[in-house]
């Protein structure tokens, strides 16, 4: 406790216990951010704005619980509904839950470390609260923007919206709680600010797979950077923060390709003459790989938002921007992550800005010690295509993420097994050990390589029986399953093959194919409710 400053606030006297409990806490000084964004140091100095009444209304209103299906194994649904059936009115209240400490205060709200009352204490959650009466109608647009965004979620990249609470003048949301903190703090560990490559290629994955669902459920992040992306206890990632997205139509659409391997297992071959003898010719044989597009094309927007050193160059001219903005700060944060700073960064704010909204391309380091490791190369080339200035150029805008997994620099990863990859082992960074076997994003699995040929070949065996057509695991496949509004049409690429072969070779056939197959289709609507994300089904 000698490290920690108690800071005690005393509300007005008309205020409940309830201003007490949120004001008087123990900060942790190593929960600040060390680069706050630019929208959020601009938007504190509108104090012209107008501002809801004091006299909020002290009545309760009824909480809110955003129940996953697929995640009842999930201990922290379990407390939750031990405590909601346990409730005389069968929800969860803030009586329920204990604040332990303050974690950090965000450009909205506070968010303390809490668990439930007379219930397992290893089972913690994180509780933002936001005080309604000291914003203006900005902000208390993005805390109504951020809380329809969560309570959409459902990936396990994402945080989970646990409940919603509504109480005096206070919003209240239980998420989930990352012990590890962020990737920038992590990255403040490191030799240089600055990661392995193989360690770089996983966050970077995972990050991907996350923008690709939030894309395809029409929101558009505007905020990606190391502080808002945060770890696990098992490694994995969590993005955060989602008061500056803004949201759009979406039109998803499956398209089918011919794609030829560069090796394959299977080959005709047949023999040939010519007047100076025998020649032998081979035929590798032709896949049809069908993939899910969802990417927010129509997105649009005019307000300038975000962190100085992630806007992008249409976002700087404040010419109007789209989706395009966050494939942009995808290239801006592998650059990071692999070098230790920013491709555009200047002396100052205005230099950076300058630097972003000039015709100059980004640039490498001369002498740099991961030149010679394999990938190197690749990683270069992605950060290039999706660091191009003009967005109509730029890699991921038409096609989203189903073109940025199929450049090289991803080559080898089993995209419907992330969740099963084992975290990279980075200097800070604790991982609790896993219950369930890893698969490795470098050597491609843990087991021999006779069982694991022989795992791969009985799940394309069922993947062809069940699908109707041949895949290819590396590729682009489709995780989502979607349908229009008026239910006559439905995309449903999922189904079948890859939950049920999965589940069977993992042994979870029972449980697995009940739970998946017994899910809705969602509509196709920027914030409506979608289906489970595939990625859980595999456990």
């Amino acid at each position: 406790m000698d490290d920690k400053e108690t800071t005690y606030y005393f509300p007005p006297p008309e205020y409940s216990d309830l201003d007490l409990s949120f004001t008087s806490t123990t900060t942790d000084p190593t929960t600040s951010s060390s680069r706050p964004s630019l929208a959020r140091s601009s938007l504190t100095l509108s104090f012209n704005d107008s501002r809801l009444s004091s006299a909020a209304a002290t009545a309760t209103t009824p909480t809110t619980l955003h129940r996953r299906p697929h995640r009842n194994s999930d201990p922290h649904w379990s407390a939750i509904k031990a405590a909601s059936t346990l409730s005389s009115t069968g929800s969860i209240h803030l009586r329920h839950l204990k604040l332990l400490r303050h974690l950090g205060t965000g450009n909205l709200g506070r968010v303390f470390l809490c668990r439930l009352r007379d219930y397992d204490h290893s089972t913690q959650f994180a509780l933002k609260v936001v005080d309604r009466n000291s914003l203006s109608s900005k902000k208390l647009s993005q805390v109504q923007t951020e809380a329809q965004i969560l309570s959409l979620l459902d990936h396990p990249f994402l945080p989970t919206l646990y409940a919603h609470i509504e109480v005096s003048h206070y919003t209240c949301l239980l998420i989930d709680y990352c012990p590890n903190g962020d990737l920038h703090s992590l990255l403040s560990k490191q030799p240089s600010n600055r990661l392995p490559l193989e360690s770089v290629r996983f966050y970077a994955a995972e990050v991907l797979i996350a923008l690709e669902y939030l894309h395809a459920n029409g929101v558009v992040y505007r905020d990606l950077k190391p502080e808002n992306i945060l770890l696990r206890e098992d490694g994995h990632v969590m993005l955060s923060d989602f008061d500056l997205c803004f949201t759009a139509d979406m039109v998803p659409r499956l398209e089918t390709r011919s794609h030829r391997p560069r090796r394959s297992t299977a080959k005709k071959t047949r023999r040939c003459c010519h007047c100076f003898g025998h020649r032998r010719l081979e035929e590798e044989e032709e896949e049809v790989v069908r993939e899910f597009v969802a990417e927010p094309t129509a997105a649009f927007s005019m307000s300038c938002v975000g962190t100085h050193e992630y806007l992008a160059p249409e976002l700087v001219t404040g010419k109007g921007h789209g989706n395009g903005v966050d494939w942009w700060a995808f290239g801006v944060f592998i650059y990071e992550l692999l070098y230790g700073t920013t491709p555009f960064k200047g002396g100052s704010k205005e230099a950076t800005l300058r630097n972003i909204a000039s015709t100059r391309v980004a640039r490498f380091p001369v002498q740099d010690e991961q030149e010679g490791v394999p990938g190197t190369a690749e990683a270069r080339d992605l950060i290039e295509r999706l660091l191009v200035k003009d967005p109509r150029r730029r890699l991921g805008c038409s096609r989203g993420a189903t073109d940025i997994k199929r450049h090289p620099f991803f080559n080898g990863i089993k995209w419907p097994l992330i969740r099963m990859y084992k975290p990279p082992e980075v200097r800070g960074l604790v991982v609790k050990k896993a219950v369930r076997p890893h698969v490795s994003h470098v050597t491609g699995g843990a087991l021999s390589p006779r069982r694991r040929r022989w795992w791969w070949k009985g799940l394309n065996s069922i993947m062809r029986r069940h699908m109707g057509s041949k895949r290819n695991l590396n590729s682009n496949q489709n995780y989502y399953c979607y349908a229009n509004s008026s239910g006559k049409e439905t995309i449903d690429t999922c189904r079948g093959g890859l939950m049920l072969g999965s589940a069977l070779l993992l042994g979870h056939e029972g449980s697995a194919q009940q739970e998946f197959m017994g899910a809705e289709p969602a509509a196709i609507h920027p914030l409506e409710k979608t289906t489970p994300f595939t990625h859980d089904l595999v456990q």
